[in-house]
């Protein structure tokens, strides 16, 4: 079935979303650098062809209709969508061959983000990369909408997220300890003798199964962990701890981010979590996506991609 791109209604979504923002057609018309009488033409033309009103007038102004105010999400989310495919055109006509945008949790960022760059532009050096750091459950929404194309996230178990997935990295479980712990004498430490401490988590919201998966081991030494603080990284983890405010399970490896009065010693109990996977939507075909897919398959080889 053939379509066709409706040009003048993307327009007119423009004006409705300049109206709703500024709450006065004269504001909204010099914003859009027009005058007022077109602006209100095309904004009945807009309520017409939608069969709803979508503003309110009166001498005290303007607002939003109910139907107005119910559209303006999606028209807004529209407009970002809008503002980054003309970046994406602007950069293809400079001369660059593609965009790639990457969402990555704190602990990626410091690892697998910087080699995974290094590769790509090494064989794709005309390509654009964008970075932003994300929380691990921002990672499939943002995929499922066209926001990201790769999302580094933390995903502990075999659960079907909706997108293809691919485990990354497996760690030992570590504790973090303030230096002047008395568990800090131990060479490793069982996970029991932590029962009486105050635990630093990396908060349910961000990752809630990440989150099971910790309390869960604990219940299963016996003790339910009494969480102190729930907070979004790693990194925020162990500065807690070095501010004395208790102790954190973490991946060994996030030991280089540890000050001076902070010590990592492993549990005696050989626990692993799986610390990073790769998740894109195998429904946007992605050539840089494939790339990255194979490159970092090829040097992982913590689990099979799941589709």
């Amino acid at each position: 079935m053939e379509t066709t791109i409706d040009f003048r209604l993307i327009r007119q979504l423009w004006m409705f979303l300049a109206v709703a923002e500024e709450q006065h057609f004269g504001r909204a018309a010099k914003r859009l650098n027009m005058s007022q009488p077109p602006l209100t033409e095309q904004i009945k033309v807009l309520e017409q062809s939608l069969n709803l009103r979508l503003f309110e007038r009166s001498r005290q102004g303007t607002k939003l209709s109910p139907a107005g105010a119910a559209i303006l999400p999606a028209v807004r989310q529209f407009a970002g969508q809008a503002e980054r495919l003309e970046q994406v055109v602007r950069e293809i006509a400079s001369g660059q061959s593609g965009v790639l945008r990457i969402g990555a949790i704190t602990s990626s960022m410091l690892d697998i983000v910087p080699s995974l760059l290094s590769a790509l532009r090494k064989s794709y050096p005309q390509v654009t990369m964008l970075v932003q750091e994300i929380d691990t459950v921002e990672g499939m929404p943002s995929l499922e909408r066209g926001d990201l194309d790769l999302a580094l996230v933390r995903l502990d178990g075999d659960e079907d997220y909706g997108m293809a997935t691919m485990p990354l990295t497996e760690e030992r479980l570590a504790v973090a300890l303030p230096k002047d712990h008395v568990q800090a004498m131990e060479s490793r430490v069982k996970i029991r003798a932590l029962a009486d401490e105050q635990f630093v988590m990396s908060a349910r919201q961000v990752n809630p199964l990440y989150f099971d998966r910790l309390t869960a081991i604990c219940r299963s030494h016996g003790f339910s962990p009494r969480v102190l603080r729930e907070v979004r990284s790693i990194a925020s983890q162990i500065a807690y701890v070095s501010c004395g405010q208790g102790v954190a399970l973490v991946p060994a490896s996030t030991q280089r981010l540890a000050p001076d009065n902070v010590v990592f010693r492993l549990l005696r109990e050989r626990i692993m979590v799986r610390t990073a996977a790769l998740a894109w939507n195998p429904h946007r075909h992605h050539p840089l996506v494939d790339f990255a897919v194979s490159w970092l398959g090829s040097r992982h080889k913590v689990g099979a991609a799941k589709p």
